[in-house]
Parts: structure tokens; sequence; C-alpha cells
């Protein structure tokens, strides 16, 4: 942007941006790029994510598991930038559905917002449960599932009460988070690295003799799902494009500087728990079923660790901050185009704050509702929490699968950010990625087990698929706004 343009002018002209595109907002329009993408980059949390499931991935693939990160983040890379085009022609509070809206219609956006929606959900009472190891171990009790419960409950609730502050404490936050997260990445791996590196860098290609029926192919496989279960989040910067001056500019950017730089803070903060393993074997073999508390009790001490449960505890707390914001805009977004039941209240911005704030309650009390029902129905929730992260992943794909139908119709952006003549090529190759990516996550791979167990991820997804159908035949909430849709290619 040019600096002799006025603050109030560049909103002005943004405010006719979005005129333009059939809407008008009174969000405060304070979220700088740097802001944009740490609210990004804390979504998709390096920390949150490889620590989660680094040792059920190391176990299941051995060390070569490092390398799905490099994999997935190319793939993921490729689904970004189909969004950076998407997101320039259309910088829209609510992300995936309104861009499914004008790329393909009014049906389909409602179904990616529908998929979308309820994994976010799930997502950020998966998140919250998450934390409950790693806050039990900073505080010094013994975790549980009731500790868990109530640590994600608290988490839940200081995450809304943060969300309701207003955008540029969200924004602050996020800053705060990705600063806490990125620095204690770099700080911990780089110590781990110098001082408690027990393996040698070609451990990075020893598969261990890990072998399924004798290929190792379908281990990697399935040690992949680390990659894939975090590199998510970069969405997120345009959920918040109404909150963010020069959007088409911007959030592209901002997008690409998640992955970048959240790929490469995941890829370092692997390899250097990998190397850090004293006994590979051990956690291949379950002899050592938590290899972190292994890592962390021999190179930090009880006294380190408990700094190091800090920067993780950080990360959780900005990880479901983000995650709620993501999932507030798009039930706002889905207010303001009448599609749901209690549009009116939530589409509704606080004339103090600027953000929605029934959306918001209803982003807090639904993960907490889902943190409840799981105490009760662990086995159940299992079955739910596993789809969310495909459920993010099927959204994705209707919004490159929306924005291929769309050149097909002779679409052609024209954002401030376009791929010019690799536009096609991007697009099929996202769109086969993301497909293959679902594929994997979804595959059974307990055959003793019964058949809901091994195709659970599918059976939920069906569930929830159903649902969203049977709610839209029923109440057709796309027939309730006149809001601008299908028109990529007209205009």
């Amino acid at each position: 942007m040019n600096s002799s343009v006025s603050p109030d002018a560049a909103v002005d002209k943004d405010a006719e941006q979005l005129k333009a595109l059939g809407y008008s907002s009174n969000f405060d329009r304070s979220m700088s790029l740097w802001q944009n993408f740490a609210l990004g980059f804390t979504y998709l949390s390096p920390v949150v994510g490889v620590y989660t499931l680094f040792g059920l991935c190391l176990a299941a693939g051995g060390p070569p598991m490092f390398w799905s990160y490099l994999l997935v983040g190319i793939g993921q890379m490729l689904v970004c930038l189909v969004f950076c085009e998407v997101v320039s022609q259309y910088p829209i509070s609510g992300g995936v559905y309104p861009w499914a809206r004008r790329l393909v219609g009014k049906k389909w956006a409602w179904m990616v917002g529908w998929v979308y929606a309820i994994s976010l959900c799930v997502t950020v009472a998966a998140v919250a449960l998450g934390a409950g190891p790693f806050i039990a171990s900073l505080l010094g009790f013994e975790s549980s599932p009731a500790t868990n419960t109530l640590v994600a409950l608290a988490l839940t609730a200081i995450a809304t009460l943060l969300n309701l502050s207003g955008t540029k404490l969200l924004a602050r936050v996020a800053i705060f988070g990705f600063v806490c997260e990125l620095v204690g990445a770099l700080v911990i791996g780089t110590y781990l690295l110098v001082f408690e590196r027990h393996q040698s860098f070609g451990v990075l290609f020893d598969t261990f003799d890990i072998a399924i029926d004798g290929a190792y192919w379908p281990a990697f496989l399935t040690a992949a799902l680390a990659g894939m279960f975090l590199y998510y989040g970069f969405e997120a910067c345009g959920d918040v494009a109404e909150e963010t001056p020069n959007p088409s500019r911007k959030v592209p950017k901002a997008m690409r500087m998640t992955i970048w730089i959240g790929g490469a803070a995941s890829m370092f903060a692997a390899l250097a728990l990998i190397l850090a393993v004293p006994d590979i074997r051990a956690v291949i073999s379950g002899a050592d079923a938590d290899p972190l508390s292994t890592i962390f009790g021999s190179a930090f001490g009880p006294l380190g660790s408990r700094i190091v449960m800090a920067v993780i505890t950080v990360s959780f707390v900005s990880c479901v901050l983000s995650l709620q914001a993501s999932a507030s805009r798009l039930l706002y977004a889905y207010a303001r185009d009448e599609m749901m039941i209690g549009s009116g209240l939530l589409k509704r911005l606080s004339p103090n704050t600027h953000v929605p704030t029934a959306a918001l309650v209803v982003c807090g009390v639904i993960p907490a509702l889902i943190v409840c029902v799981g105490f009760y129905l662990q086995n159940a929730i299992a079955l739910v929490v596993s789809f969310a992260a495909v459920g993010i992943y099927l959204a994705f794909q209707m919004i490159v699968g929306g924005a291929l139908y769309a050149r097909l119709r002779g679409w052609k952006p024209k954002g401030q950010f376009t791929l010019g003549a690799w536009a096609w090529p991007v697009n099929i190759a996202a769109l086969v990625y993301g497909v293959l990516a679902m594929v994997n996550m979804s595959w059974p791979r307990t055959p003793d087990a019964p058949w809901y167990v091994n195709y659970s991820i599918l059976v939920v997804g069906l569930i929830v698929i159903a649902v969203g159908l049977v709610y839209m035949l029923l109440f057709r909430p796309h027939e309730r706004s006149n809001a601008p849709a299908s028109d990529a290619w007209k205009n």
C-alpha cells in the first residue's frame, strides 16, 4: 500500500470493495499483516501439532516420519495457493463459506460451511482436551479424564472471554502466542540439537525394519498423519478478511507465510525431537510410550520441563483462541446471509468491541458441550474427533473443487494475487493431493477391530453430511437471502 494513503482512506477503499461484493460490516479493520499471519500460525500451531502426535507417529513409522512434514507441506501449499486466488478476489469474513457461495452456489456453500463449522467446533474441543496433560505437568498434578475435562472447559472459557474483548486484543494475543511459540520451538529445538542429540542425521532414513505386510510404505503413510493433522490454519487468515486493511493483498501473503514459517518451525521441532530420542527402538516397540516426557525429563530436569510446559500451554491457549475466532466468523457469515436459525442474533456485532458476540458465545458453548459429552462417552467422542481433521480437509477440497468448477465455467481470478499460467496445474494438483490425503486419513488400519471402528471416520462423515443435507432440504436456508452467489465466472 502506498505510504501516502491515509489509514482512513485505505479503510474507505476496503469498505467500497466490500460493498461492490454485496456486503457491508462494522468490523474493526485494525489487524496488520503480521497479526493476520499470527492468527493463522497459532491456529496451525507447530508446537501443538508436532508434540501432540509425535510419539504415536514415531512409533508407527520410525524416524522417516520426519519427511511427511515436508511432503504434506508441499501438498497443502498447493491448496493454499488456490485459496490465495479466491480470497484475493473475495476478501469476505467467514472464509470457505462465502468463497464456496461465489465459486459454485448457495447449496454448495451451505454444505461447505456446515462441514467446516462442525469440524472447527470439534477441533476446538479436541485441542482444549489435548492441553490437559501438559497443563497438569506444568502445575504438578496428575492428569486424568476428569482433570483434562476441567482444564478444557477453563481453556474454552478463557478463549471466549479474550475473543469477546475485540479484534485488537485477539490480534495482540495472536502475536504474543506466535512469538512465544516460535521462540520456544527454536530455543527448545536448538538446545536439544546442541546438547541432547542422541541420534545421527542418518537416522532420518532408517526404517528400523518396520513393515506392514512386508512393506514399509503403509507404515510411512500412517506416520504421515503427523503432517496431515498439522498443516491447516492458513485459511483462518481469510476468516478475518474484513478485519484486515487491504485484505486482497495482505491475506494471501499471510496465508503463504503461515505455510512457510509454520511448516519450517514444525519440521525443526520434529527434527530436534527425533534426534533427541535416546532409544528409538524402545519407542517403536512400545517400551517407551511417552518419548516426549523421556526427552524433556532427561534434557531439562523438573524445573526446565515446567518452563517447556509453560511454552506449550501458551501454544494451546493461542490455538484455541484462533480456532474459536475462525469458527465465530464463519457462523457470522452464515447468519449474515440468513443461512441458519437465529441469524438475526448471530449476525449482530457488538457496538463496543465490533465482534459477533452471540456467534462467539455459541462457538464457546458447543465445544464445551462436546468436552462434557466426551467425559461420559469417551469412545463415542473419539469417533467424532477422528472426523474433525478429515472434515476440514473435505471442506478445503470442496473449495479447491469449486475453484476448478468455476474455472471450467470461465472464471478468471481478478484479485491482487493470481497464479496466472500456473492456475490450472496448481488447482488440479491440489485437488489430487487433497483427495489422496483424505483417503489416507480415513483408511482402516485395525483389521481385527469391528467394522464401525475401522470405518469410523467414514461413518461419522456420512452422518454429518446427511444431517446437513436434511436440514438444507427441510428448512431451505439457501433460499432466504439474495446475497450474491454463483457469479465468479460472470464478473
